[in-house]
């Protein structure tokens, strides 16, 4: 009872700051959250809800950096997809990775009645808050291209393996795509003097993405120490394309020989004035550039030379997310109090127009997965749907669609 007068007084007090920050939020009155049948404390981990098993719409709540970019756009498009397949409802905060409007977005969420939330935070300090209101106001939460780090931030972490109502984390190797990144500028393309461009300091992934950099460029001048490749600091760009042209400019002036950039990701827009700077400067061809999240002109930027390769396709992440969560909600999956769910996502590597226009045929022009293998993702027990996730692929779309 106490939840649900806390998520009315929530609901009253922020009515306006939903209408001005969410997307897609719905004509009708926003649902109670689910309140689970038992407590806490179970041996089996948090009770399962009775949310949706009286024929209730389910209600989840997507935290997100933005809707409208290149890669938020995708995700949208996939989430809403899922949802009309399954007859539930999506709720969106665009948060522009701002530290207290990504811990504002869940509180929101919560208070809309969301009986669960998937979140694209940060930075890992965002969970404290995130998780402590979802278990204050009993609603569901699942990472997605983010899980926090056991080694830099313990506290947090064990708050979330302690909390019955974390389900888990979905997200790349960000260490295993930098060194990939790196191999194929230094073995692939010749490269020895990378300039690099970051987005937001602290953020787990963009972190995760640096020390496989690090990682690649050590692996290389042990390898081959006649031969030598740098890599620079970073420059950050935040998210936006001219954050990515000032910081591309700057790494230029500084570096004469420069002859590779890495614009690490940030949702696209800090690649585009990559592009942008190096067009300008009357570098192409002779500076390559590599970065993380698929552009839609990427096909064109790979036949011109103006991008030498790219790792993305991962749209389908917070997919998974929401499926954990939408399975928690109906009882389906049971949320542990000692660990939480660990879910691994491959990344799609591409480096020539023809590679990308393939990917395209399977992944932009239609959406990977069909109605009817959305339903049938949402019966997948977690076992099997960790091993739907991983097993993702250019070839495994074309084989499930019979091409």
């Amino acid at each position: 009872m106490k939840q649900k007068v806390l998520a009315a007084l929530l609901t009253v007090a922020m009515t306006a700051s939903l209408l001005a920050g969410c997307t897609g939020a719905p004509a009708g009155a926003a649902a109670p959250a689910a309140e689970p049948a038992g407590g806490a404390d179970e041996a089996a981990g948090a009770p399962a809800s009775d949310a949706g098993a009286s024929g209730d719409k389910i209600k989840i709540g997507c935290s997100i950096w933005s809707t409208t970019d290149a890669l938020g756009s995708q995700c949208k498009q996939i989430l809403d997809a899922a949802a009309d397949a399954l007859g539930a409802e999506v709720q969106y905060v665009d948060t522009g990775f701002v530290a207290d409007q990504v811990t504002g977005s869940v509180e929101q969420l919560a208070a809309a009645g969301c009986q669960g939330i998937i979140i694209c935070n940060s930075a890992d300090s965002e969970m404290a808050s995130a998780l402590q209101t979802c278990n204050d106001n009993n609603v569901y939460l699942a990472q997605f291209f983010r899980i926090v780090s056991e080694e830099n931030s313990p506290e947090i972490y064990k708050m979330a393996q302690e909390s019955p109502y974390f389900i888990g984390a979905v997200h790349e190797d960000e260490v295993e795509n930098g060194k990939e990144l790196i191999r194929i500028l230094t073995e692939d393309k010749g490269c020895r003097d990378i300039g690099l461009i970051g987005w937001v300091q602290g953020d787990a992934t963009w972190l995760g993405r640096w020390e496989g950099y690090k990682q690649g460029i050590e692996a290389w001048n042990s390898a081959h120490p006649d031969d030598p490749a740098t890599l620079s600091e970073p420059q950050y760009a935040g998210t936006s394309s001219d954050g990515g042209r000032k910081a591309a400019e700057a790494l230029m002036s500084a570096d004469p020989n420069l002859d590779a950039l890495i614009p690490a990701g940030g949702n696209g827009n800090p690649l585009l004035g990559t592009i942008a700077a190096v067009e300008g400067a009357g570098k192409v061809g002779e500076i390559a550039i590599v970065s993380t999240d698929f552009i839609p002109e990427l096909g064109e930027r790979l036949a011109d030379g103006s991008m030498t390769a790219e790792s993305g396709g991962h749209y389908c992440d917070p997919l998974i997310a929401f499926m954990m969560v939408y399975n928690a909600i109906k009882g389906n999956y049971p949320v542990a109090t000692d660990s939480f769910e660990n879910v691994d996502f491959p990344y799609i590597f591409v480096s020539s127009k023809e590679d990308y226009d393939n990917y395209a045929k399977y992944f932009v022009d239609e959406l990977p997965y069909t109605e009817d293998e959305l339903k049938e993702m949402a019966e997948l027990s977690m076992p099997e749907l960790k091993e739907k996730a991983a097993a993702l692929s250019l070839e495994e779309v074309q084989s499930r669609h019979g091409n």
